[in-house]
């Protein structure tokens, strides 16, 4: 029930958001058609738990600012390797363990190893990640958990993990 409540609320704010109309009724209209929609989900069975990961609104937010800073200095670090003559590049494929217990974490945290520049979770099954990283200093950034234990702890699972 509450991801349904959730899901109707962040639809509701994304019409609103996108229609910018105040009148009551087009109001109306719009929570009706969110009413409709979210009923229908529900009907299909497809509103979950992770589908619509409302539970982590709030600990994902320092999370996000990490993540930006993260790839502002990664970004930073890929645009000296492409400036410097020489080119040192450096590419390497490696394996590496997820450590969350679930696939939203596992995804967030391969969406996240992607979203920054010089590497790329190129497969993740059965919680190995396959990462192609520009350089080997990218591949040990990744090989440090640093990023893996702050999944974790978004994701409430830090049985395992020392901070």
């Amino acid at each position: 029930m509450a991801s349904s409540i959730s899901l109707w609320v962040f639809l509701f704010a994304f019409w609103f958001l996108l229609s910018g109309h105040t009148e009551p009724l087009l109001l109306g209209f719009g929570a009706f058609s969110c009413t409709i929609v979210v009923y229908i989900a529900h009907r299909m069975d497809v509103i979950d738990h992770e589908g619509h990961p409302s539970h982590l609104s709030f600990k994902i937010i320092p999370y996000w600012a990490w993540l930006c800073w993260e790839i502002v200095k990664a970004n930073i670090d890929v645009a000296k390797v492409i400036i410097s003559p020489k080119l040192p590049i450096s590419p390497v494929m490696f394996k590496t363990k997820a450590s969350q217990s679930r696939e939203l974490g596992q995804v967030i945290y391969a969406n996240s190893i992607t979203l920054t520049p010089g590497t790329i979770a190129v497969d993740l099954e059965n919680g190995v990640l396959e990462i192609h990283a520009l350089t080997v200093e990218g591949a040990k950034g990744v090989l440090t958990g640093d990023m893996d234990r702050r999944v974790c702890k978004v994701k409430g699972e830090m049985e395992g993990h020392d901070e």
